[in-house]
């Protein structure tokens, strides 16, 4: 099986800024940054993952800007990203991510390192859609 066929998760960083029309370096460096890092951690958490860059994720007031995406988990959008002084916090959230059936995650469980950082908690569209019937009656 093709290896981008297995990977079920999706880290994006923001590397493209709409205010200068340019790449975003910042960006750029801290997807390297990571991808090194989740390669370090190890083959089950570099072959769950596909790391990639995105034009603009509108958290321009707070850059950086890192996704977390997976079919039928919810979706984590963090913002005010740190280069290398947020790296190990964004793996092990990583880990903790992969492992939850539905993506969900307390404050409390995540790194403090992500304290405050959380812009958006989106949960997964195919919960919302199984549910509707039932929210309906």
């Amino acid at each position: 099986m093709d290896k981008a066929k297995e990977q079920t998760h999706r880290i994006t960083v923001c590397t493209d800024c709409r205010h200068t029309g340019a790449p975003c370096r910042p960006g750029f460096d801290l997807l390297k940054r990571l991808q090194a890092a989740i390669a370090q951690a190890g083959t089950v958490l570099s072959e769950d993952f596909s790391l990639q860059g995105s034009v603009c994720m509108a958290g321009c007031e707070r850059p950086c800007t890192v996704a977390f995406q997976a079919t039928a988990k919810a979706t984590y959008l963090f913002g005010d990203i740190k280069g290398e002084a947020d790296i190990s916090a964004l793996v092990s959230f990583a880990q903790l991510y992969r492992d939850r059936p539905d993506g969900l995650t307390r404050k409390g469980e995540r790194q403090r390192a992500l304290g405050g950082k959380t812009l958006a908690r989106i949960p997964a569209a195919i919960v919302a859609v199984e549910r509707l019937p039932a929210l309906l009656q």
